[in-house]
């Protein structure tokens, strides 16, 4: 039986911090027979838990709401954005080997359907399409410089930093991706979100590809961000101040560029307890905590899943926690102590990736991985 819109606005919400264009997804749902979706990739090495278990999360979310989701593999960005050595076909070849049997396998841990999963590769959607380049364009004479200046931080820069020209072509192709493949729920994280703003303010103004819904009308697109997971380790300054909390945040998101600090898809049981055994865990803090945040960003993604915590009974003996707030709470009363908060929390990553181990044990899919760790090597 389909789902009611009601039904399916809950599942497109779900796990979200932020959907920008919320009040017109009933008519979006209404008034379109097809709804699509995408969420776009730089390519830059390892997969980890943000990307594989955190974006991959929603978009089975997306998948079940009867949405038709693709997976864009950015090439062209990583390539401006200097991913690789800012070596084409490095990127390419990553791109659509190890990178995308990767989310194949990260949607397996979420109990997705990786074969319903479109894939699409810049350089395959930019070929011979004019329609693109006028879209890149069209969308640039909708916005400013100033504003194109600004929103380098999408790409992980900092604002006002000196970068080379094509860095300021990045956003406006970003937004162009959105509107030639006519996407009704552009996804990304928080750390996204100035290139999504950008999309709907241009949206009713553009000429050549604008979105439209099945009656003919231009629409705005709909943007969906979810969360940003924190990396492991401590951040510079703590306690953190209020009012440096949210710029912080994005800051300390899980990074492959610190492997001790992030637990990619791939990695062994031991070396998954081994980081979260070293994470920083302040007792009695909640609100910037790496641990707790994963228990409710990975660990109860949905109503189903359950934290098992195993200690000596007079530690207070094993218990199973059916919620993030059971657990927050029993924390924050000194009822958990962080370690054993830790142990279990390393032992559910460990059975979440149980799928993913096995996918990459596949020899075409092992050698893609060592083939990309020996290309990141060479770097």
């Amino acid at each position: 039986m389909p789902l009611k819109i009601e039904e399916r606005i809950s599942l497109i919400k779900r796990n979200t911090e932020e959907i920008i264009g919320e009040d017109d997804l009933p008519e979006l749902l209404k008034n379109n027979k097809t709804i699509k979706h995408y969420i776009g990739f730089e390519i830059s090495g390892k997969i980890h838990l943000g990307t594989g278990l955190m974006c991959m999360s929603k978009v089975k979310d997306f998948m079940d709401a009867g949405i038709e989701c693709s997976i864009f593999l950015a090439d062209w960005h990583s390539w401006i954005n200097d991913k690789l050595g800012g070596d084409r076909e490095v990127i390419k070849k990553v791109a659509v080997g190890y990178f995308k049997e990767g989310l194949k396998a990260s949607l397996k841990c979420v109990g997705g359907d990786s074969e319903k999963l479109k894939f699409v590769l810049g350089s395959d959607l930019y070929h011979n399409n004019d329609d693109y380049w006028a879209t890149v364009i069209d969308v640039s004479k909708n916005t400013t410089l100033g504003r194109m200046q600004r929103s380098i931080t999408i790409m992980g820069r900092k604002e006002g930093e000196g970068v080379d020209f094509a860095k300021l072509i990045y956003p406006p192709m970003q937004v162009a991706d959105i509107f030639i493949q006519g996407l009704h729920l552009p996804h990304a994280g928080l750390d996204q979100r100035k290139a999504q703003v950008i999309a709907r303010d241009v949206a009713l103004k553009l000429k050549v590809k604008p979105l439209l819904d099945d009656e003919g009308t231009k629409i705005k697109p709909v943007a969906v961000h979810h969360h940003l997971i924190l990396g492991l380790g401590k951040p510079p300054v703590w306690p953190i101040p209020k009012e440096q909390m949210q710029d912080l945040w994005s800051s300390l998101k899980m990074s492959k560029s610190k492997p001790d600090s992030c637990i990619f898809i791939h990695d062994s049981p031991e070396d998954i307890r081994r980081k979260i055994k070293n994470s920083f865990c302040p007792a009695g803090e909640a609100e910037f905590n790496p641990v707790l945040d994963w228990i409710k960003s990975l660990v109860f993604m949905n109503k189903k899943a359950q934290l098992n915590v195993e200690r000596p009974e007079k530690y207070g003996g094993n218990k199973a926690y059916y919620s993030y707030a059971e657990v927050e709470s029993d924390f924050m009363e000194g009822k958990l102590h962080p370690q054993d908060m830790k142990n279990a929390v390393a032992e559910k990553i460990v059975e979440i990736l149980e799928p993913a181990r096995k996918h990459f044990e596949l020899p075409h899919v092992k050698k893609m991985k060592e083939e990309m760790e020996q290309l990141i090597i060479t770097r």
